[in-house]
Protein backbone atom coordinates (compact mmCIF):
# COMPACT_ATOMS: atom_id res chain seq x y z
CA UNK A 1 0.00 0.00 0.00
CA UNK A 2 1.21 3.49 -0.76
CA UNK A 3 1.45 6.24 1.84
CA UNK A 4 -1.63 8.08 0.63
CA UNK A 5 -3.93 5.09 1.12
CA UNK A 6 -2.39 4.33 4.54
CA UNK A 7 -2.66 7.95 5.64
CA UNK A 8 -6.35 8.20 4.62
CA UNK A 9 -7.20 4.93 6.35
CA UNK A 10 -5.53 5.90 9.62
CA UNK A 11 -6.93 9.44 9.65
CA UNK A 12 -10.42 8.08 9.05
CA UNK A 13 -10.28 5.43 11.77
CA UNK A 14 -7.75 6.41 14.43
CA UNK A 15 -10.14 8.76 16.26
CA UNK A 16 -13.01 6.25 16.38
CA UNK A 17 -13.87 3.79 19.13
CA UNK A 18 -11.38 1.11 18.13
CA UNK A 19 -9.53 -1.03 20.69
CA UNK A 20 -6.44 0.76 21.96
CA UNK A 21 -4.14 -2.01 20.71
CA UNK A 22 -5.20 -1.15 17.16
CA UNK A 23 -4.78 2.57 17.87
CA UNK A 24 -1.22 1.94 19.01
CA UNK A 25 -0.44 0.00 15.83
CA UNK A 26 -1.78 2.86 13.76
CA UNK A 27 0.34 5.32 15.72
CA UNK A 28 3.38 3.11 15.27
CA UNK A 29 2.75 3.10 11.52
CA UNK A 30 2.57 6.89 11.49
CA UNK A 31 5.88 7.15 13.34
CA UNK A 32 7.65 4.81 10.94
CA UNK A 33 6.16 6.34 7.79
CA UNK A 34 6.96 9.87 8.95
CA UNK A 35 10.67 9.17 8.36
CA UNK A 36 10.06 9.29 4.63
CA UNK A 37 6.86 11.28 4.32
CA UNK A 38 6.15 14.51 6.20
CA UNK A 39 2.40 14.17 5.63
CA UNK A 40 2.24 11.91 8.70
CA UNK A 41 3.80 14.47 11.06
CA UNK A 42 0.64 16.59 11.66
CA UNK A 43 -1.36 13.38 12.16
CA UNK A 44 1.15 12.22 14.77
CA UNK A 45 0.61 15.44 16.72
CA UNK A 46 -3.15 15.07 16.49
CA UNK A 47 -3.02 11.51 17.82
CA UNK A 48 -0.76 12.59 20.67
CA UNK A 49 -3.14 15.39 21.67
CA UNK A 50 -6.28 13.29 21.33
CA UNK A 51 -5.16 10.28 23.38
CA UNK A 52 -2.47 11.87 25.56
CA UNK A 53 -1.68 8.67 27.51
CA UNK A 54 1.43 7.03 28.87
CA UNK A 55 1.69 4.44 26.08
CA UNK A 56 1.65 7.05 23.33
CA UNK A 57 4.27 9.08 25.22
CA UNK A 58 6.53 6.06 25.67
CA UNK A 59 6.24 5.04 22.02
CA UNK A 60 7.18 8.57 21.00
CA UNK A 61 10.18 8.62 23.31
CA UNK A 62 11.49 5.25 22.11
CA UNK A 63 10.99 6.16 18.46
CA UNK A 64 12.76 9.51 18.78
CA UNK A 65 15.72 7.86 20.51
CA UNK A 66 16.05 5.17 17.84
CA UNK A 67 15.71 7.74 15.08
CA UNK A 68 18.45 9.92 16.56
CA UNK A 69 20.86 6.94 16.55
CA UNK A 70 22.36 8.17 19.79
CA UNK A 71 24.68 5.74 21.51
CA UNK A 72 24.35 5.64 25.27
CA UNK A 73 27.60 5.09 27.14
CA UNK A 74 27.84 4.30 30.84
CA UNK A 75 30.59 6.21 32.63
CA UNK A 76 31.49 5.98 36.31
CA UNK A 77 34.48 6.99 38.40
CA UNK A 78 33.68 4.37 41.06
CA UNK A 79 36.16 1.51 40.96
CA UNK A 80 36.38 0.47 44.63
CA UNK A 81 33.88 -0.21 47.43
CA UNK A 82 32.63 2.91 49.25
CA UNK A 83 31.04 3.19 52.70
CA UNK A 84 29.28 6.49 53.39
CA UNK A 85 28.76 7.47 57.03
CA UNK A 86 25.74 9.73 57.32
CA UNK A 87 22.29 10.33 55.88
CA UNK A 88 22.19 8.91 52.34
CA UNK A 89 20.17 11.89 51.09
CA UNK A 90 23.25 14.00 51.83
CA UNK A 91 26.22 11.69 51.37
CA UNK A 92 25.11 10.46 47.94
CA UNK A 93 25.23 14.03 46.61
CA UNK A 94 28.98 13.60 46.18
CA UNK A 95 28.37 11.03 43.43
CA UNK A 96 27.75 11.99 39.81
CA UNK A 97 24.51 11.30 37.94
CA UNK A 98 23.89 7.83 36.48
CA UNK A 99 27.06 6.36 38.00
CA UNK A 100 25.88 3.01 39.37
CA UNK A 101 24.00 -0.01 38.09
CA UNK A 102 21.64 -1.35 40.79
CA UNK A 103 19.91 -0.18 43.94
CA UNK A 104 18.65 -2.72 46.47
CA UNK A 105 17.62 -1.81 49.96
CA UNK A 106 15.23 -2.32 52.84
CA UNK A 107 14.35 1.08 54.31
CA UNK A 108 13.82 1.43 58.06
CA UNK A 109 10.20 0.56 58.73
CA UNK A 110 8.15 3.35 60.24
CA UNK A 111 8.56 3.21 64.04
CA UNK A 112 8.94 -0.56 63.99
CA UNK A 113 12.50 -0.55 65.37
CA UNK A 114 14.42 1.51 67.88
CA UNK A 115 16.59 2.92 65.08
CA UNK A 116 13.59 4.12 63.03
CA UNK A 117 11.64 6.43 65.33
CA UNK A 118 9.83 9.23 63.47
CA UNK A 119 7.51 11.90 64.80
CA UNK A 120 4.89 11.28 62.09
CA UNK A 121 4.21 9.08 59.09
CA UNK A 122 4.37 12.08 56.75
CA UNK A 123 7.81 12.94 58.12
CA UNK A 124 8.89 9.35 57.53
CA UNK A 125 7.69 9.37 53.92
CA UNK A 126 9.36 12.73 53.22
CA UNK A 127 12.66 11.48 54.64
CA UNK A 128 12.45 8.33 52.55
CA UNK A 129 11.63 10.38 49.45
CA UNK A 130 14.77 12.49 49.98
CA UNK A 131 16.92 9.35 50.04
CA UNK A 132 15.13 7.72 47.11
CA UNK A 133 15.55 10.87 45.03
CA UNK A 134 19.33 10.67 45.35
CA UNK A 135 19.30 6.93 44.65
CA UNK A 136 17.37 7.45 41.41
CA UNK A 137 19.68 10.28 40.37
CA UNK A 138 22.83 8.16 40.67
CA UNK A 139 21.22 5.08 39.09
CA UNK A 140 21.96 4.41 35.43
CA UNK A 141 18.90 4.84 33.14
CA UNK A 142 17.24 1.53 32.38
CA UNK A 143 18.64 -0.21 35.47
CA UNK A 144 16.74 -1.61 38.43
CA UNK A 145 15.71 -0.08 41.74
CA UNK A 146 14.52 -2.78 44.14
CA UNK A 147 13.11 -2.27 47.61
CA UNK A 148 12.14 -4.80 50.29
CA UNK A 149 9.13 -3.51 52.20
CA UNK A 150 6.03 -4.64 54.06
CA UNK A 151 3.12 -3.03 55.94
CA UNK A 152 3.88 -1.89 59.48
CA UNK A 153 1.52 -1.85 62.43
CA UNK A 154 1.96 0.52 65.37
CA UNK A 155 1.39 -0.62 68.92
CA UNK A 156 -1.85 0.35 70.60
CA UNK A 157 -1.60 3.16 73.13
CA UNK A 158 -3.94 1.14 75.36
CA UNK A 159 -6.89 -1.24 75.30
CA UNK A 160 -9.25 1.63 74.48
CA UNK A 161 -7.35 2.55 71.32
CA UNK A 162 -6.81 0.93 67.96
CA UNK A 163 -3.45 0.35 66.36
CA UNK A 164 -2.75 1.76 62.90
CA UNK A 165 -1.45 -0.34 60.02
CA UNK A 166 0.52 1.54 57.36
CA UNK A 167 0.56 0.20 53.76
CA UNK A 168 4.09 1.45 53.13
CA UNK A 169 4.58 -0.23 49.76
CA UNK A 170 1.60 1.62 48.26
CA UNK A 171 2.83 4.97 49.51
CA UNK A 172 6.33 4.20 48.23
CA UNK A 173 4.86 3.36 44.82
CA UNK A 174 3.46 6.88 44.47
CA UNK A 175 6.85 8.34 45.39
CA UNK A 176 8.68 6.10 42.92
CA UNK A 177 6.42 7.16 40.05
CA UNK A 178 7.11 10.82 40.78
CA UNK A 179 10.86 10.17 40.88
CA UNK A 180 10.99 8.52 37.46
CA UNK A 181 10.76 4.81 38.24
CA UNK A 182 8.52 2.39 36.37
CA UNK A 183 6.96 -0.58 38.13
CA UNK A 184 8.14 -3.98 36.86
CA UNK A 185 7.29 -6.72 39.37
CA UNK A 186 6.26 -7.54 42.91
CA UNK A 187 8.04 -10.57 44.32
CA UNK A 188 6.85 -12.16 47.55
CA UNK A 189 9.46 -13.15 50.08
CA UNK A 190 7.77 -15.99 51.96
CA UNK A 191 9.03 -16.93 55.41
CA UNK A 192 8.31 -20.00 57.57
CA UNK A 193 5.26 -19.29 59.72
CA UNK A 194 7.02 -19.98 63.06
CA UNK A 195 9.47 -17.14 62.27
CA UNK A 196 6.83 -14.38 62.26
CA UNK A 197 4.81 -12.80 65.11
CA UNK A 198 1.62 -14.65 65.97
CA UNK A 199 -1.46 -12.54 65.18
CA UNK A 200 -4.03 -15.31 64.77
CA UNK A 201 -4.00 -16.55 68.38
CA UNK A 202 -7.01 -14.56 69.63
CA UNK A 203 -9.17 -15.59 66.71
CA UNK A 204 -8.26 -19.26 67.14
CA UNK A 205 -9.54 -19.10 70.73
CA UNK A 206 -13.07 -17.77 70.13
CA UNK A 207 -13.48 -17.64 66.30
CA UNK A 208 -15.38 -14.34 66.44
CA UNK A 209 -15.84 -12.53 63.15
CA UNK A 210 -14.02 -9.20 62.74
CA UNK A 211 -11.14 -10.40 64.94
CA UNK A 212 -9.39 -12.36 62.18
CA UNK A 213 -5.76 -11.27 61.72
CA UNK A 214 -3.62 -13.70 59.67
CA UNK A 215 0.03 -14.30 60.40
CA UNK A 216 2.02 -12.25 57.91
CA UNK A 217 4.61 -14.57 56.34
CA UNK A 218 5.39 -12.39 53.32
CA UNK A 219 7.34 -9.28 52.57
CA UNK A 220 7.31 -7.56 49.20
CA UNK A 221 10.30 -7.19 46.92
CA UNK A 222 9.17 -4.27 44.76
CA UNK A 223 11.03 -4.16 41.45
CA UNK A 224 11.25 -0.89 39.53
CA UNK A 225 13.26 0.29 36.54
CA UNK A 226 14.57 3.81 36.00
CA UNK A 227 12.87 5.35 33.00
CA UNK A 228 14.80 5.24 29.78
CA UNK A 229 14.03 5.61 26.09
CA UNK A 230 15.77 2.37 25.11
CA UNK A 231 15.27 -1.33 25.73
CA UNK A 232 17.22 -3.51 28.15
CA UNK A 233 19.14 -5.18 25.32
CA UNK A 234 21.03 -1.89 24.84
CA UNK A 235 22.52 -2.49 28.28
CA UNK A 236 23.00 -6.23 27.89
CA UNK A 237 25.10 -5.75 24.75
CA UNK A 238 27.61 -3.81 26.81
CA UNK A 239 28.59 -6.97 28.66
CA UNK A 240 30.66 -9.13 26.35
CA UNK A 241 30.81 -11.94 28.89
CA UNK A 242 28.88 -12.50 32.07
CA UNK A 243 27.94 -15.22 34.51
CA UNK A 244 25.04 -17.39 33.40
CA UNK A 245 24.62 -19.40 36.63
CA UNK A 246 23.69 -22.47 34.62
CA UNK A 247 24.09 -24.79 37.61
CA UNK A 248 21.86 -22.81 39.96
CA UNK A 249 18.07 -23.24 40.22
CA UNK A 250 15.92 -20.49 38.77
CA UNK A 251 12.95 -18.94 40.56
CA UNK A 252 10.20 -19.37 37.99
CA UNK A 253 7.50 -17.62 40.03
CA UNK A 254 7.33 -14.43 42.05
CA UNK A 255 7.27 -16.39 45.32
CA UNK A 256 10.67 -16.82 46.95
CA UNK A 257 10.81 -19.09 49.99
CA UNK A 258 13.66 -17.81 52.16
CA UNK A 259 14.18 -18.15 55.89
CA UNK A 260 14.99 -14.92 57.72
CA UNK A 261 18.43 -14.37 59.21
CA UNK A 262 19.20 -13.68 62.84
CA UNK A 263 22.02 -11.34 63.80
CA UNK A 264 22.77 -10.52 67.43
CA UNK A 265 24.09 -7.09 66.48
CA UNK A 266 21.24 -5.97 64.19
CA UNK A 267 17.48 -6.66 64.59
CA UNK A 268 16.63 -6.82 60.87
CA UNK A 269 19.17 -8.14 58.39
CA UNK A 270 18.98 -9.40 54.83
CA UNK A 271 19.40 -13.15 54.38
CA UNK A 272 22.43 -13.85 52.19
CA UNK A 273 20.24 -15.88 49.84
CA UNK A 274 17.96 -12.92 49.16
CA UNK A 275 20.94 -10.72 48.28
CA UNK A 276 22.38 -13.39 45.98
CA UNK A 277 19.11 -13.69 44.08
CA UNK A 278 18.82 -9.94 43.57
CA UNK A 279 22.43 -9.65 42.40
CA UNK A 280 22.14 -12.66 40.12
CA UNK A 281 18.91 -11.57 38.42
CA UNK A 282 19.48 -7.81 38.21
CA UNK A 283 23.20 -7.14 37.83
CA UNK A 284 26.40 -8.27 36.11
CA UNK A 285 29.88 -9.00 37.34
CA UNK A 286 31.74 -5.72 37.82
CA UNK A 287 28.56 -3.67 38.34
CA UNK A 288 28.39 -0.93 40.97
CA UNK A 289 25.56 -1.68 43.40
CA UNK A 290 24.05 0.52 46.10
CA UNK A 291 22.34 -0.06 49.44
CA UNK A 292 21.46 3.35 50.97
CA UNK A 293 20.32 1.77 54.26
CA UNK A 294 23.17 -0.68 54.74
CA UNK A 295 22.55 -1.75 58.32
CA UNK A 296 25.06 -4.47 59.15
CA UNK A 297 26.29 -4.52 55.53
CA UNK A 298 25.03 -7.92 54.38
CA UNK A 299 24.27 -6.75 50.85
CA UNK A 300 27.73 -5.27 50.47
CA UNK A 301 29.41 -8.43 51.75
CA UNK A 302 27.48 -10.65 49.35
CA UNK A 303 28.11 -8.20 46.49
CA UNK A 304 31.85 -8.41 47.11
CA UNK A 305 31.71 -12.21 47.07
CA UNK A 306 29.98 -12.01 43.67
CA UNK A 307 32.52 -9.60 42.17
CA UNK A 308 30.32 -6.51 42.31
CA UNK A 309 31.45 -3.14 43.66
CA UNK A 310 29.26 -2.17 46.63
CA UNK A 311 28.43 1.38 47.66
CA UNK A 312 26.86 1.46 51.13
CA UNK A 313 25.32 4.26 53.19
CA UNK A 314 24.66 4.00 56.91
CA UNK A 315 23.74 6.65 59.47
CA UNK A 316 24.30 4.57 62.63
CA UNK A 317 27.85 4.76 63.98
CA UNK A 318 27.69 1.31 65.58
CA UNK A 319 26.67 -0.29 62.29
CA UNK A 320 29.43 1.56 60.46
CA UNK A 321 31.95 0.01 62.87
CA UNK A 322 30.32 -3.38 62.39
CA UNK A 323 30.57 -3.15 58.58
CA UNK A 324 34.23 -2.15 58.76
CA UNK A 325 34.98 -4.96 61.21
CA UNK A 326 33.29 -7.63 59.09
CA UNK A 327 34.65 -6.39 55.75
CA UNK A 328 38.28 -6.26 56.88
CA UNK A 329 38.63 -2.59 55.94
CA UNK A 330 37.95 -3.12 52.21
CA UNK A 331 35.75 0.01 52.03
CA UNK A 332 36.79 3.58 51.47
CA UNK A 333 35.04 5.42 54.30
CA UNK A 334 33.46 8.75 53.32
CA UNK A 335 31.27 11.26 55.14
Amino acid sequence: LNDEIIFDFIKTNVFTSLPMDIIYQMYRTCLIRSSNNDVFIPLISQIQSFYNNEMISKMTSFYNFSKSRKSYKFVSSISNPILFYGNASITLKSLSDNCLNLVFTSPPYYNAREYSDYTSYDKYLNDMKDVFKECVRVLEPGRFFIVNVSPVITKRAGRNFESIRYPISYDFHSIFNILGLEFVDEIYWIKPEPSVPNRIGVYLQHRKALAYKPNCITESIMVYRKRSNFLIDKIQKRYLSYEKYMDEPVDTTNCWYISPKIDKKHPAVFPDELCRKILRYYSFKGDIVLDPFAGSGTFGRVALSMDRIPVLCEINKEYISLIIERSKDCYELRK
